[in-house]
C-alpha cells in the first residue's frame, strides 16, 4: 500500500544543516554524513519507515546499513530533529519535527495519511485529563478510518 500524504496548515522543517549542527553539537553530537543523509531522506520522505528511509539513503550511500539508520534515528529523535508515529501495524514512520505538531489520519482503504495540527484532538485531550487524569502526547496519535475519496467511492458504488 503506498502512502499518500498532505499536509495542512504546516511549514515545511527546514533544511538548514547549520540548525541540525547546533541541536546536536548541544548535545553533544555531531553532524556525520550519514546522519545528514538520514534527515535529509525524512524531510524528503515526509513520513516514512526504517527500511523505507535505507532505500532513499542507499541511492547516495550504497554502504549505509539499516542499523545504522535505526541508530541514526535514535539519536536525531533524542535531539529533536525527528519524531514518530505507529501509523499502520508495521514499524514506525519517521518525519522531520515540524514548527507545529500533527495528528495523523489514516485511510484504512487507499493508504492515503493526512496530517492535521493537533487543535482539532483539544476537547479530546481536555477530557482526558479531566476526566481521568491522563497527559496525552497526542503527537503521536493516528485516526484510523477512511478519507473522503474513498467514502465517496464507497457511495456510487
Amino acid at each position: 500500500m503506498t502512502e499518500h500524504v498532505h499536509t495542512h496548515d504546516h511549514a515545511r522543517p527546514s533544511t538548514d544543516s547549520g540548525e541540525w549542527e547546533r541541536r546536536l553539537r548541544a548535545r553533544g553530537y555531531r553532524i556525520t554524513p550519514q546522519r545528514q543523509l538520514v534527515l535529509e531522506a525524512v524531510e524528503t520522505l515526509r513520513h516514512a519507515t526504517p527500511d523505507e528511509l535505507l532505500v532513499e539513503v542507499q541511492r547516495t550511500a550504497a554502504g549505509v546499513n539499516l542499523s545504522t539508520i535505526y541508530r541514526t534515528l535514535e539519536v536525531l529523535e533524542e535531539v529533536g530533529l525527528v519524531s514518530h508515529a505507529h501509523i499502520g501495524h508495521g514499524a514506525p514512520t519517521y518525519h522531520a519535527v515540524e514548527e507545529e505538531a500533527h495528528i495523523h489520519l489514516v485511510c484504512d482503504a487507499c493508504g492515503e495519511v493526512i496530517s492535521i495540527h493537533v487543535d482539532v484532538a483539544e476537547p479530546f485531550v481536555r477530557v482526558l485529563n479531566e476526566q481521568v487524569g491522563f497527559d496525552t502526547d497526542i503527537t503521536h496519535f493516528s485516526v484510523h478510518g477512511r478519507c473522503a475519496d474513498c467514502r465517496a467511492a464507497t457511495t456510487l458504488s
